[in-house]
C-alpha cells in the first residue's frame, strides 16, 4: 500500500508571500471539514540568501540553503514540493537533481491556468517579475513555447516601481509596496497588456491592498501552484 501524498512547501521567499500561498492552498480545496484538507509540510525558513541578489552577481549563492530545505521536506515524507518564490525556479533544475519527491514548476502551472482560461482578443500578457526572473526568462521562454504573446516592464519601471515594492511587501510596508506594484501593473497595462501575470508572490499581496480591481485581469501564479498542489493530492 503507498503512503499517503503529502505536499511539501519549500517557503521562507519571502515568509509572507509563503503564508499568502498556504492560504490560496486553503481557499481553493472546498473542503468541508479538517481531513478534507490538503497535507502539507512547510520549510518556512526565511534565512536563505536573496534570490534577487544572487543573480544580479552581488549576493550569496542561495543554492544550498534551498537543498538543505528540499532534503528536510524529503525526509518529511513529501510527495511533491511547491516552490511559492518565482525567482528560485532559476534554481529550478539543480533543486530537482536533489530531490527524491517531484518539484512543481511555477511557471508550467501559470502557463496551464493561462491557456485553460478564456484570453481577451487581442491578449497580451504583462508580467510582472523580477529582474533575476526576467534575467533567466523563467516566463518569456514557456509563454513564447506556447505561443502567448508578452511584454515586461521597463529598466525605469523595475527601478523605480517594482523592485522598491517588492521590497516593501518584504518589510511588512504593504501600504508602500501595494502602491509602487499597483504602479507597475498599470504602467503595462498602459503601453497595451491585456491581462497580468503577477510573477513574483509578492504582488498579488500588493495588489490585494491597493489595487484590488486589477485583480480581474491577473493571473495569480500562486494560486496555479496551489492548484497544481491540489490536483497532485487529490489523485493520491
Amino acid at each position: 500500500m503507498s503512503a499517503p501524498r503529502l505536499v511539501g512547501v519549500l517557503g521562507g521567499m519571502g515568509p509572507l508571500a509563503t503564508l499568502d500561498f498556504l492560504q490560496r492552498l486553503l481557499d481553493i480545496t472546498g473542503a468541508q471539514r479538517d481531513q478534507e484538507h490538503v497535507p502539507t509540510v512547510t520549510w518556512n525558513v526565511p534565512q536563505i540568501p536573496d534570490r534577487q541578489r544572487a543573480l544580479a552577481g552581488g549576493g550569496e549563492d542561495p543554492l544550498p540553503a534551498m537543498l538543505q530545505g528540499i532534503a528536510r521536506l524529503n525526509a518529511a515524507g513529501a510527495t511533491c514540493i511547491a516552490i511559492p518564490c518565482n525567482t528560485a525556479h532559476a534554481w529550478y533544475a539543480p533543486l530537482s537533481a536533489h530531490s527524491t519527491a517531484p518539484i512543481l514548476h511555477i511557471v508550467d502551472a501559470t502557463v496551464q491556468a493561462l491557456q485553460a482560461a478564456p484570453q481577451p482578443s487581442p491578449a497580451r500578457i504583462g508580467v510582472i517579475a523580477t529582474r533575476g526572473a526576467l534575467s533567466q526568462r523563467l516566463y518569456q521562454a514557456r509563454l513564447e513555447a506556447a505561443g502567448l504573446d508578452y511584454l515586461t516592464p521597463t529598466e525605469q519601471e523595475l527601478d523605480t516601481l517594482f523592485t522598491p515594492g517588492c521590497y516593501a511587501i518584504k518589510a511588512n510596508d504593504i501600504a508602500t509596496g501595494g502602491r509602487l506594484l499597483a504602479q507597475t501593473a498599470e504602467a503595462l497595462l498602459a503601453r497595451g497588456a491585456t491581462q497580468l501575470v503577477m510573477a513574483c508572490t509578492e504582488v498579488p499581496i500588493g495588489l490585494r491592498h491597493a489595487a484590488p480591481e486589477l485583480l480581474a485581469l491577473s493571473v495569480d501564479p500562486a494560486t496555479a501552484l496551489a492548484q497544481a498542489c491540489l490536483r497532485h493530492w487529490q489523485q493520491g
